[in-house]
């Protein structure tokens, strides 16, 4: 099995799969700002497209799969997809912020953004402290499929859970710095279920954890398959390790300090001797950990908006707090065919 660490540290920090959810909608629900041009070229360009895409509708929350490049997507994130990888351009000093939905995504960008601004804002200024991550670093996928520059240009990071060999080859072929976040998939499993039924409201009759561990293990499901989801990236940072920074879930709860000061280094924002021996990475740590993010106000009663979609509340990003939570739902032997088919999918990579 993928050696990952089931830490004793008590902070699942927040992961969020709203957009392989809120995606797979039709596109008429779409905001202006996400969907594809109507144009009646464009849009003819995409039915066709995704007209001869295998589908599959076994992840009852979001609807209908299409598979696209050997992942799977709802239909308007297809379309999403296609124009990034037509249209994205990054600004040269863009750092691609990676991972798949429920792997880490909320975490990683909270803390490489206080990385790259600690000398801009401080413990009353951080943005952080009224916004979601999400809405301080946007989605290639979503808020900027369309349009390279909707977004803060100041801030040097665009998300995404695009897998490695689907991104846009402006990226690939740029001086933008990539980092990666993994995470044990049974987790990401757990997680990825409990998010998108309680976003889609379907619950565990209608979708039981049987049929999403079934999806799971054939891939099918949003952005998987996970196996082939990291080992792209994994395999990006073995070739190109001073373009690609892969980073485990569990490592970074065991010893934050110490990645933080990895990212920090691979990003170009290396601390001086003055700020470790201050406890800079320390502060940034605590200050995005689960604990203090989960309890600002603007976490617990805030409400996170996208245009044309349903209004979300901020706590709903929160979940138990707990890593290895996946040993309170995978019993009876269920993590058993789990592990013997992550197994043999990482067989020989380095990562088991």
């Amino acid at each position: 099995m993928l050696s990952f660490t089931n830490s004793s540290i008590t902070e699942e920090l927040f992961t969020f799969s709203l957009l392989s959810l809120s995606l797979s909608l039709s596109p008429s629900k779409m905001s202006d700002a996400s969907k594809i041009s109507e144009s009646p070229n464009t849009k003819n360009k995409y039915e066709k497209i995704i007209s001869n895409l295998r589908q599959d509708d076994g992840w009852k929350p979001v609807g209908k799969l299409y598979e696209y490049q050997g992942f799977w997507y709802g239909p308007s994130l297809v379309q999403n997809v296609i124009s990034a990888q037509e249209s994205f351009t990054p600004q040269p000093t863009d750092i691609v912020l990676c991972s798949s939905p429920k792997s880490g995504t909320a975490w990683l960008k909270a803390l490489a953004f206080s990385i790259v601004s600690r000398n801009q804002v401080n413990d009353s200024t951080n943005p952080l402290l009224k916004k979601l991550p999400h809405e301080i670093v946007p989605f290639l996928e979503i808020e900027l499929a369309q349009d390279s520059n909707n977004r803060n240009l100041e801030t040097p990071f665009v998300a995404t859970h695009i897998p490695y060999s689907s991104l846009p080859r402006s990226i690939i072929d740029s001086n933008c710095k990539i980092i990666y976040i993994c995470r044990d998939p049974k987790d990401v499993l757990i997680s990825h279920w409990n998010f998108d039924q309680q976003v889609s409201g379907i619950g565990s009759e209608s979708f039981p954890l049987e049929e999403a561990l079934e999806q799971y293990c054939k891939g099918i499901y949003p952005f998987g398959p996970y196996w082939d989801h990291v080992l792209g990236f994994w395999k990006a940072s073995l070739e190109f390790p001073e373009k690609v920074l892969f980073i485990k879930y569990e490592d970074l709860k065991t010893d934050g300090p110490f990645h933080v000061k990895r990212m920090a280094k691979f990003m170009g924002h290396p601390f001086s001797i003055e700020e470790e021996q201050q406890g800079a990475p320390e502060k940034i740590v605590s200050m995005c950990s689960f604990e203090n993010l989960s309890r600002l106000e603007v976490n617990k009663n805030g409400k996170y908006y996208l245009p044309d979609l349903p209004t979300f509340e901020n706590k709903s990003f929160f979940r138990k707090g707990k890593a290895g939570d996946w040993k309170n739902y995978l019993i009876d032997g269920k993590a058993v065919k789990f592990n013997q088919i992550m197994e043999e999918k990482f067989s020989g990579s380095g990562l088991v």
